[in-house]
């Protein structure tokens, strides 16, 4: 049997108390320390409270070494050091020493032992009474009283459950509030300005909210106005009437909204609420009036395996340089990498590496990039806090960094559990970046873009050149004006409007035409909407830059033309359209996906119309002269690659994920006309 999924730790704070002399207890002045957590187990948030000596596992504690090399090694702690670990300072992490040193050691908070003696087993289970949990569903109302403190009283829709009070003697009860309204709405009782109201959305429907309304003193459009990145990546498109419904007061829970309330919040758009996003067809370049064009029937393509360990390096000499390096991109862009090869070759593909250098040359180029790396580093390291109280926009990137790692890819086993080292490289790289851009900064969702590439480099320079070239493309969609983002929203509706204009049509009639939904794609590369391995295999493909410019947005329309059918036959309108694409995540089949995205490209590619627009957004200078090179080339990888995609091998990932190989999909879609 499968183990269970470990619950993924939203919130933790120790030295909340119990005060045992109360109406719960006939014991005097006996105050019980413990762990108060907000953990998400199997979809369902949960609070719960350990005293201190529950909380130690130590069996299952991870130490954490490094080699010459600065990769990071996993292994157990050894049982006859345990005691030893139990029982020592937690030491503070030191990042320089000698050599550049990247992480000496990381170390574990110690949990208080018992100090009774002979007695400390009576102690245990005296504690260990104290010890309870709920769900967040089940919970009607939370009071909060300052007594000199924050003493917080929960109270259960069950009547019949009473808990003790949790006294926060050295704070945190601000922190913990504010991680409770991420997942429920509290609002101050009518009659009672110390008690909040607790109330939940419908649980199959809250998934995607851990961001969204992490502030109660905010409605949706001016969450959105605020902070745009974080709403729409939190859950935006989640948003439809009845969840808002949801979220309100309990005491209005059971009232609609006026019709009139209705209609403004189902035809605000993204571009009406987000600074900078807003679209004028008559101002922005790359609008072009596109009539009903017949494209033609969509051709056969052919995906393959992955490059192997073997095929890779029989494309080096003897001196390192890669060799055929066209060819060789076609090979990956067909089938992605083997993910023995993917630490080498993306530093290939994210020009880390120049594809004609030899192995000489790249040992050069990584010690001097391992000396700038860390200067860069010294720098935000060596700011006191005297410095930093004076330098708000370091201290806001430190903020948001240390916010959005802490919950970045927390169930991928790289980076799950507490103190796990590959946070302290996440951070350090973030602040690290910040200093090689300072204008730019951090910018919530550039975490999401790092992890893939530390997951797979295991190396913390490497790590961020990496993360440095990937930038250099991603870097507008960062920006504070938006450009990045406004201009391929124009060119992905330009897209569908060639591909399926009366789909397009339907989409602009439900005030969806320049597709915001979509923003979270193109924000992040579809980072949200594919499971771990899928990420890596079409974030590779993109980079070969094959078979055109910006292949993404293909991808963008293959997934749409899957989905407009079931969009246009239900009559969605503007939130089920949004709640729709939403819930696509976790769902789509990346070898499907890119097995109609490339096809796509053939099919528009063979249009002797094209119209100007179109060629530009995808690098066509001549529609006829490319579909014919086009053809050359995938004849020619007829010829070569006659072995099928393998159907069931389990390609073994070093990182602790193993992912099958998927066959292309047995529909014959590519064969069937385009209709407009």
């Amino acid at each position: 049997m499968a183990a269970d999924t470990p619950p993924k730790v939203l919130f933790e704070h120790e030295g909340v108390f119990i005060h045992s002399n109360t109406e719960y207890s006939d014991e005097q002045d006996l105050l019980v320390s413990g762990f108060l957590r907000v953990i998400d187990k199997d979809g369902e948030t949960m609070v719960e409270y350990k005293p201190l000596e529950d909380t130690v596992d130590l069996s299952n504690m991870l130490c954490a070494g490094k080699d010459s090399s600065s990769v990071m090694e996993w292994t157990q702690c050894p049982r006859e050091e345990r005691s030893s670990l139990q029982q020592a300072m937690v030491e503070q992490q030191q990042s320089y020493e000698t050599e550049w040193d990247m992480i000496n050691a990381v170390s574990y908070p110690k949990r208080k032992p018992c100090a009774n003696g002979e007695g400390s087993l009576n102690h245990h289970q005296e504690k260990s009474k104290w010890a309870f949990s709920f769900s967040v569903w089940d919970l009607r109302s939370v009071s909060v009283k300052d007594e000199g403190w924050t003493r917080l009283v929960f109270r259960l829709k069950e009547t019949t459950t009473s808990l003790p009070a949790l006294h926060f003697h050295q704070g945190g009860s601000e922190g913990f509030l504010d991680c409770l309204r991420r997942y429920a709405s509290l609002t101050q009782a009518p009659d009672d300005n110390t008690c909040l109201l607790v109330s939940t959305p419908n649980r199959a429907l809250s998934q995607s909210f851990e961001n969204l309304l992490d502030d109660n003193n905010y409605g949706l459009v001016t969450k959105l106005k605020k902070d745009p990145y974080l709403t729409t990546m939190g859950g935006f498109s989640k948003v439809t009437n009845y969840i808002l419904d949801a979220f309100r007061s309990p005491e209005l829970e059971q009232q609609r909204r006026p019709p009139e309330e209705v209609a403004d919040l189902d035809i605000v758009g993204l571009g009406e609420v987000i600074p900078g996003l807003e679209i004028n067809q008559q101002e922005e370049p790359g609008f072009e009036v596109i009539t009903r064009i017949d494209l033609g029937a969509r051709p056969e393509v052919t995906r393959l395996g992955p490059l192997s360990a073997e095929s890779w390096a029989k494309h080096q000499d003897q001196e390192g340089r890669m060799k055929n390096v066209p060819h060789l991109k076609k090979i990956i862009f067909k089938g992605g990498l083997c993910h023995a090869v993917r630490k080498e070759a993306w530093k290939f593909l994210l020009g880390y590496y120049p594809w004609e250098s030899t192995y000489e040359e790249r040992k050069s180029l990584q010690r001097s990039k391992t000396d700038e790396y860390f200067r860069m580093k010294l720098q935000w390291k060596s700011v006191s806090d005297d410095q930093e109280r004076r330098n708000s926009r370091l201290r806001d990137y430190k903020s948001l960094i240390e916010k959005d790692v802490n919950r970045t890819d927390r169930t991928n086993r790289f980076y799950e559990g507490l103190d796990n080292p590959g946070l302290v490289l996440l951070h350090d790289i973030l602040m690290t970046y910040c200093m090689y851009d300072f204008d730019l900064g951090y910018v919530q969702g550039m975490s999401d873009l790092l992890s893939p590439v530390l997951y797979v480099m295991e190396n913390e320079v490497d790590a961020f050149w990496c993360f440095v070239a990937y930038m250099d493309q991603m870097h507008q969609n960062f920006e504070e004006q938006m450009q990045g983002m406004k201009t391929q929203l124009i060119q992905l509706s330009t897209l569908l409007r060639l591909l399926d204009l009366s789909f397009w049509n339907y989409l602009e009639s439900q005030d969806s035409g320049f597709l915001y939904f979509c923003f979270r794609w193109l924000l992040i590369r579809f980072k949200r909407e594919l499971h771990y391995p899928d990420v890596l295999r079409l974030w590779e493909v993109i980079w070969t830059g094959l078979p055109c410019q910006n292949f993404h947005l293909l991808v963008c329309c293959s997934i749409l033309d899957s989905e407009k059918r079931k969009i246009m036959e239900e009559n969605y309108g503007f939130n089920e359209i949004l709640k729709h694409i939403n819930d696509l995540s976790m769902k789509l089949d990346i070898e499907e996906v890119l097995h109609k995205s490339e096809a796509i490209c053939m099919q528009i590619r063979s249009c002797k119309d094209l119209p100007h627009s179109i060629s530009e957004v995808l690098g066509f200078d001549s529609g006829r002269e490319l579909s014919r090179v086009h053809e050359r080339d995938n004849e020619e990888y007829r010829e070569e690659f006659q072995t099928p995609r393998p159907t069931h091998k389990q390609e073994v990932f070093s990182n602790g994920h193993n992912g099958p190989y998927r066959e292309p999909p047995s529909h014959n879609g590519c064969k069937v006309s385009f209709i407009s």
